[in-house]
């Protein structure tokens, strides 16, 4: 299958023919991307052959400058790099600040028995990535605590948020691999979500949407997005 891409661009239309899916060489899972100096990276997770759950040992990275060719760079980042955790490599995203590159994933800690929030760093956005702390950023030995997400304030100020079937947030202090301030539980409304948090969900209603896991926080112009 062939996908086209088409821009408008002073008035004229240039179409690109790209390969679509654009990773064919791996099961690739949970894709967060990352423009830096003009360039598109995705970080994903990587379901290995013969999986029979969510078995997934390692993350990787992939880059473009067109969005039509595309360059494997590898596994900077497992589960072997972080010594408190041992299995589950879900869904991860990679920020970057003051020119090193912040790598935040979930994985199973061997410390609680639960799901952690881990982070790495690095000093290029296909790393090599170290374990920023040499312990969890957040562990409390629930299973909520997966899938982070993390954005970067015009003001400078960074942004947390993780989990399922809550959702949990905190500030970032400028070192990124610490909290300002506690933990907090974004409240779920009708309004806003489609439904109640899941403890205030009623059985056998209908609801126009809910949420579930993996959240994507973002700003466009004044307004934000989660």
């Amino acid at each position: 299958m062939r996908i086209l891409l088409t821009t408008l661009l002073a008035g004229m239309s240039l179409v690109a023919s790209a390969q679509n899916p654009v990773i064919q060489t791996c099961y690739t899972t949970d894709p967060a991307p990352m423009v830096h100096d003009g360039t598109f990276y995705i970080y994903t997770g990587h379901d290995e052959d013969g999986a029979d759950f969510f078995w997934m040992q390692e993350w990787r990275v992939y880059s473009s400058k067109d969005m039509v060719n595309w360059t494997d760079h590898g596994s900077p980042l497992a589960i072997e790099d972080f010594a408190w955790g041992d299995d589950r490599a879900w869904a991860p995203q990679c920020v970057e600040r003051n020119g090193k590159f912040y790598f935040y994933v979930p994985l199973h800690s061997k410390l609680s028995g639960g799901m952690a929030i881990g982070v790495a760093v690095g000093d290029s956005p296909v790393g090599p990535f170290k374990d920023a702390l040499g312990a969890p950023l957040f562990d409390n030995g629930s299973w909520d605590n997966i899938d982070p997400t993390v954005y970067v304030d015009n003001d400078g100020q960074a942004y947390i948020y993780w989990g399922n079937p809550e959702i949990y947030y905190a500030k970032l202090n400028e070192d990124m691999i610490s909290f300002d301030g506690e933990v907090r539980k974004v409240e779920q409304t009708v309004e806003g979500f489609g439904a109640p948090a899941i403890k205030e969900r009623k059985k056998g209603e209908k609801y126009k949407d809910m949420y579930t896991e993996g959240p994507w926080f973002m700003r466009r112009g004044d307004k934000y997005y989660l």
